[in-house]
């Protein structure tokens, strides 16, 4: 009797694992999250693999590996040779590690330009980046005259009511910018600016290579801070101070300022700016 190819066992592996997944809800999309990425991590290592090669390094019917580099292929995280050519992981792989070398960078760069503002100032030194439509603090260092031991790292704050945000905010592509600010601004403090005073702030901004903040997010709570640049010029972070409104008084906060400014030059010429 001729051999036959049951083809039933594939199709109602195929079948469960569509259920398996359609109906765990939440475990389910953890699951296909960790698919993703294991396929990420398996062309990392062999560099390149046909879908069947997946399949099998998965434990996954071929249908579901196909499915997984369909969704990564869309984001340009894998990229394939031709119609059925081995799959490869594709250039939306390097931005993603640009970006995370970029953060990495500014994080072991700045260590001691920040430690050094802050001693320089006697208050708290931070170094924030842009994390969406906020600024995240990665970076700080207490100065001899700090008194609180608030911790602002790996705080959100917003653009609109913080130095670095500012700064980070001013810098934006006009586009992102505008859309930022036709957004309904939240009023933090009686001193938090919003509409045409905060366009103009900004530009102030771009004209002096700072910004400043006075009781806009807390009561009692000034602060500057200055642009950091990477190799070709772009704005990747903001290095700035913050204390005390009693202390950082209004009047001092220009020359504060402008010690942030000296900092974040100095910081700018480690990630390979020549000014």
């Amino acid at each position: 009797m001729p051999k036959t190819t049951d083809t039933s066992a594939n199709e109602t592996t195929e079948t469960t694992e569509e259920a398996g997944d359609s109906t765990r809800g939440g475990a389910g999309s953890v699951q296909s999250v960790d698919r993703a990425v294991s396929v990420l991590e398996i062309l990392a290592r062999l560099g390149e693999a046909k879908v069947t090669e997946l399949a099998e390094e998965l434990g996954v019917h071929k249908s579901t590996a196909f499915r997984i580099l369909g969704v990564l292929e869309n984001r340009g995280l894998v990229e394939q040779e031709g119609e059925r050519g081995k799959y490869f992981l594709g250039a939306g792989v390097l931005r993603l590690a640009g970006a995370a070398a970029i953060r990495l960078d500014i994080s072991q760069e700045g260590a001691p330009v920040c430690r050094a503002l802050a001693e320089d100032t006697g208050e708290t030194a931070n170094i924030a980046v842009l994390d969406g439509d906020a600024a995240v603090n990665i970076m700080q260092a207490r100065g001899g005259a700090a008194v609180t031991a608030y911790n602002w790292l790996g705080r959100r704050t917003p653009l609109h009511a913080t130095a670095s945000g500012k700064v980070l905010l001013a810098h934006l592509p006009r586009e992102r910018r505008d859309n930022l600010l036709t957004r309904s601004l939240p009023r933090f403090t009686e001193h938090t600016l919003t509409a045409a005073p905060l366009r103009a702030q900004l530009a102030e901004a771009l004209e002096a290579g700072y910004a400043c903040t006075a009781e806009e997010l807390e009561i009692g709570l000034n602060a500057v801070a200055a642009p950091v640049r990477a190799h070709d010029g772009a704005v990747i972070g903001a290095i700035g101070v913050s204390g005390p409104a009693y202390r950082m008084e209004q009047e001092l906060l220009p020359e504060l300022a402008e010690r942030a400014a000296k900092a974040a030059a100095d910081l700018s010429r480690a990630m390979g700016f020549a000014a």
